[in-house]
């Protein structure tokens, strides 16, 4: 089948790998994206899908604690300028707090509540894009709640570019829940702990890495023990409690924060703009560059 220069684009953005693999792996798999990526994997071309690299949203991530609840939330804008200003940072902080306060289960629930002003939700978000001149719009929020024995750990990377709420049980320190969430938001795990992941994804990564170990050339008796070895490093990479601490590479996460006697039961992870419009740019030039 013919495949098209926008499905190559969209690989590359999943893989980080060359175009001309890029188009090669959808040849081989009938222009299948998914099944490119597995084939891009095992040929070790690519080390894993990253779908939400290049991203071309702005805004701010905010963090709210209140009590036993805490609130993350993310609101984008359309330049990082707005994002810097002062008025828009007071906005989402005003926005955030009504969440909490309304315990709003969706953006729209949250849109209809009404403020103390008696304006609601929207209508102040209409009034501050009057304001701002710029289109801006509630993207999503997370609410989390805990005990009188337990800690929230909030943490913004680059002034809201990245945002962490961590829960911590066991413990009231909420400077190593804090810590926690600091090693969140730079490592980037995708669960808590191994209980969390799918059999379905443990399934599929087993038969990738089992692909990549024959296509190395590596004996099939051996090849067992290779993807043993390698799950571990898979799980290792992708939950929190097993990755060594960035503030101290010595221990894990988990064996940190049972130094404090505390486990880490949930986070959220908010990135700016992360899995929205992606940037255009170098894509033309690249294909003109191939043609010469």
């Amino acid at each position: 089948m013919a495949i098209s220069a926008k499905l190559v684009k969209e690989l590359r953005e999943k893989t980080g790998a060359g175009m001309m693999d890029c188009k090669k792996a959808l040849t081989e798999t009938d222009g299948d994206i998914d099944k490119a990526v597995d084939y891009l994997r095992e040929n070790g071309i690519a080390k894993a899908a990253k779908k939400a690299d290049r991203i071309a949203a702005e805004g701010l991530v905010h963090v709210e604690t209140k009590g036993n609840d805490a609130v993350i939330l993310e609101i984008n804008s359309e330049t990082d300028f707005v994002a810097r200003n002062e008025g828009f940072q007071e906005l989402v902080k005003e926005i955030a707090n009504q969440a909490l306060e309304t315990k709003a289960s969706s953006v729209e629930e949250l849109n209809e509540s009404k403020l103390p002003s008696g304006d609601t939700v929207d209508g102040r978000m209409k009034e501050a894009i009057a304001t701002i001149g710029e289109k801006l719009s509630i993207r999503r929020f997370a609410i989390r709640s805990k005990s009188d024995n337990d800690a929230f750990g909030a943490y913004l990377h680059m002034g809201g570019r990245i945002g962490v709420l961590s829960v911590v049980e066991g413990t009231t320190d909420e400077e190593a829940a804090k810590d926690v969430a600091m090693h969140i938001a730079a490592i980037n795990p995708k669960y808590v702990s191994s209980d969390q992941v799918s059999e379905e994804e443990l399934s599929h990564e087993k038969e990738v890495l089992k692909q990549q170990a024959l296509n190395e050339g590596k004996p099939e008796k051996i090849v067992e023990k290779m993807v043993e070895g390698r799950m571990r490093k898979y799980l290792q990479e992708i939950c929190a409690v097993d990755q060594d601490f960035v503030k101290d590479p010595d221990q894990t996460v988990e064996s940190y924060l049972k130094s404090k006697g505390g486990k880490l039961v949930d986070f959220v992870r908010y990135e700016v703009g992360e899995g929205m419009e992606k940037r255009e740019e170098n894509f033309a030039d690249e294909v003109k560059g191939q043609m010469k």
